[in-house]
């Protein structure tokens, strides 16, 4: 009952129309009952030599005339109770699918792409099944049983229908408690089927890696180590699943014995003719589908009740970014000061008195080694987490008072890590906006330096470069990621170490593209290859989360210190392999 208390939202969203099937359902119960009474009815007169063609017609026509009644109702609640149910997985995955991306980083480190699969698919389709096959059963089951008995009881005979569900209790604490064990089961099974999901999903995308590694036996062990576990767990699941409709054939078997030889004294004493047992046996016969119903509903109930849970548990996951109740009204770019205090992420100190203006229109180098804290800067800025001891203002407002989705719509950002969708270069590049022309797009690649690459393709802007960009080199990724970015004219352009797989030569063509292009806009660079910041107009160097050092690229280089040391041995290793020095 909890389950149906859970859904209730939704079953009175569609109340109406559940109704309607239900109506419907319920008539189908009832005219279901005409055909045996017509049958024993039949056979009496046959068997009284009675019978005349007349009746016979006459009862063909009641039989034919239910028969259609009952065809066209079936489909009136299958449309109405199954059909509607569909939309609860509408709404569900809708509902998942805006929820996932207001999550933080923290979030996909406790649940993986595979694990969210399984939740959106699988749990959602049980309770689908729920709401359509559950509420069908819950129905069909207490309507079809309730009038097939007093139907028995009323019309046939009070004494045979008693002694017929003597079984009926000790079925019913059957079915309860295979259930409750069922419920552990099926958890189980679905915990393991995100599991699986998992296993596939890193497999398909980490193929190249596996393979270039000799990796693919030790690979295919693991997964089928992985596929034995959860061909385990959903044996011992179908286990106990399968022992409802045993459980339920066995008592309705006890119901025909016992009505069989009670019946027989009853005819033999004259009490009960031939015609009436046999509209009995058939009353009881129709029986067995409420029985078997309602050991079905108790499985799909504690299967429904597990995936609930799982998605309720995902979606009551809280971001700690909270968009405010007041937000300003309007945003533009402006003067962007950091004041950071501290930040901590995952109970770890990531930055420390991190403080800098950058003036609009100005470009931002923020270099240092890994793990010093440059992608976290970013990541403050695109509101991704929030600062736990300080701000960042943004035309002299905290950015915390903006909207997120205005904040977000000045930026361009272009990650370390790039993620392509299997499709065309033409769609990838223009993914922000997709009713950008030709034109755009390939401004857009020439600016990044991508474009005689994409000229070199048999299809050119149609080439489909499959998931994740697989068909293309890492630094065409990088390009192709930059130039999604740039078509958009951000105001404020993000590059975390986008520039990381393109040469020395190419980098210096975007970079040059970018100051021409982006005059009064606002650019920050993270880079481990300092040639990408030497025209900045400030320069951040960042160390176990504190700054330090700062100042342009001759400012730095006359510190001497860390800057000035790294800059050298790029410029000399550079030099070594025949590229051009950075004036």
């Amino acid at each position: 009952m909890s389950l149906i208390r859970k859904l209730g939202w939704f079953f009175k969203l569609e109340a109406r129309r559940y109704m309607i099937g239900i109506l419907a359902l319920s008539l189908v119960s009832v005219f279901n009952l005409i055909p045996p009474r017509i049958i024993g009815q039949v056979i009496d007169a046959i068997a009284g030599g009675n019978l005349t063609p007349s009746d016979l017609a006459i009862n063909l026509t009641w039989l034919v005339g239910a028969a259609l009644i009952m065809y066209a109702l079936r489909y009136v609640w299958r449309l109405f109770i199954l059909g509607t149910a569909n939309s609860l997985g509408r709404i569900l995955r809708t509902r998942l699918f805006e929820h996932f991306p207001r999550m933080a980083p923290s979030f996909y480190t406790r649940y993986r792409t595979g694990d969210l699969m399984a939740h959106a698919t699988n749990d959602v389709q049980t309770l689908v099944m729920t709401a359509g096959g559950g509420v069908m059963s819950a129905v069909d089951a207490s309507i079809t049983a309730l009038v097939t008995l007093a139907t028995m009881f009323w019309i046939l005979d009070w004494r045979l229908t008693l002694v017929a569900i003597l079984p009926l209790p000790v079925l019913a604490w059957g079915t309860s408690r295979l259930g409750r064990i069922n419920h552990e089961g099926f958890k189980q099974a679905q915990e393991a089927f995100s599991e699986l999901n998992n296993s596939v999903q890193e497999s398909v995308s980490g193929i190249k890696v596996t393979k270039s590694f000799g990796y693919g036996a030790q690979e295919t062990a693991k997964f089928q180590a992985t596929n034995q576990m959860v061909w385990a767990k959903n044996l011992r699941a179908a286990k106990y699943n399968e022992l409802f409709q045993p459980m339920v054939l066995i008592f309705v078997g006890a119901s025909y014995l016992i009505s069989l030889l009670y019946g027989g004294y009853l005819i033999s004493q004259g009490q009960f003719t031939v015609g009436e047992m046999v509209t009995f046996m058939t009353y009881l016969d129709m029986l067995v589908w409420p029985l078997q119903a309602i050991g079905w509903l108790f499985n799909i109930m504690q299967r429904g009740s597990v995936s609930l849970d799982r998605i309720d548990k995902l979606l009551h996951e809280e971001s700690p970014v909270r968009e405010t109740e007041h937000p300003l009204p309007s945003i533009q770019n402006g003067r962007l000061d950091y004041d950071i205090e501290s930040f901590a992420y995952q109970d770890l100190t990531t930055l420390e008195d991190v403080h800098f203006s950058l003036e609009a229109g100005q470009t931002l180098g923020i270099v240092g080694t890994t793990g010093s804290g440059k992608t976290s800067l970013l990541r403050l800025l695109l509101r991704e987490q929030d600062v736990n001891l300080g701000s960042i203002r943004l035309g002299g407002h905290d950015i915390r008072d903006y909207r997120l989705s205005d904040l977000r719509s000045l930026m361009g950002y272009v990650p370390q890590d790039q993620l392509l969708f299997a499709m065309s270069i033409r769609d990838n590049v223009r993914f922000g906006q997709a009713d950008l022309d030709d034109a755009a797009v390939i401004r857009a690649t020439q600016l990044c330096g991508v474009y005689q690459d994409i000229q070199a393709m048999p299809e050119g802007l149609d080439t489909l470069i499959g998931e994740r960009g697989v068909s293309l080199s890492g630094g065409q990724k990088q390009r192709l990621a930059m130039s999604r970015a740039l078509i958009l004219d951000p105001d404020i352009l993000i590059l975390d170490d986008s520039l990381s797989a393109v040469d020395a030569k190419t980098e210096h063509l975007i970079l040059e593209n970018l100051k021409s292009e982006r005059q009064g806009k606002t650019t920050i660079i993270t880079a481990h290859r300092l040639s990408a910041v030497v025209h900045a107009d400030l320069i951040l160097v960042m160390e176990d989360g504190r700054i330090k050092e700062r100042g342009n690229h001759q400012e730095l280089l006359a510190q001497n210190g860390w800057y000035a040391t790294t800059y050298r041995s790029q410029q000399l290793a550079q030099s070594l392999e025949g590229g051009d020095l950075d004036a």
